[in-house]
């Protein structure tokens, strides 16, 4: 698979304190990571949006993540608001996040990521397009 990466995503996340930065990185190799295991996915573009770092698939919808100086004790991922993917994440996975409105899993910096259900979660939005149509994005 091709990342076609902006170098200033990792200058972004460079500038934040070093447990975000830990955290940061570690969301962005699962980003990775399960972008790599869909079949058929060819290139994944790292990028910013919005300031953010971002994610971005052919036949996918946007995946950001963020630290803020407002809120320095937590780390999010963001999805489209406009999208299925939270309410579907909420209901399929509803004991393994904290959700933000329709928009966003939170968590908390010293927390322990579930990775295998985040990383179900990052798959959809990255082939969200194909699937929007199905119950539960096809999970």
């Amino acid at each position: 698979m091709q990342i076609v990466s902006n170098p200033k995503v990792q200058e972004t996340i460079g500038r934040y304190p070093k447990a975000a930065q830990k955290r940061l990185s570690q969301l962005r190799k699962l980003i990775l990571e399960a972008a790599s295991e869909i079949e058929g996915l060819d290139k994944i573009e790292e990028t910013l949006k919005w300031g953010e770092p971002s994610y971005l698939t052919k036949h996918g919808s946007t995946v950001r993540m963020d630290w803020k100086e407002k809120k320095p004790d937590q780390f999010v991922i963001y999805f489209k608001c406009t999208s299925k993917l939270v309410e579907t994440f909420r209901e399929i996975h509803k004991d393994s996040f904290v959700f933000e409105g329709n928009r966003a899993i939170v968590f908390k910096i010293q927390q322990e990521i579930p990775e295998k259900a985040l990383k179900q979660c990052i798959a959809m939005a990255l082939t969200y397009h194909k699937a929007k149509h199905l119950p539960l994005l096809g999970a």
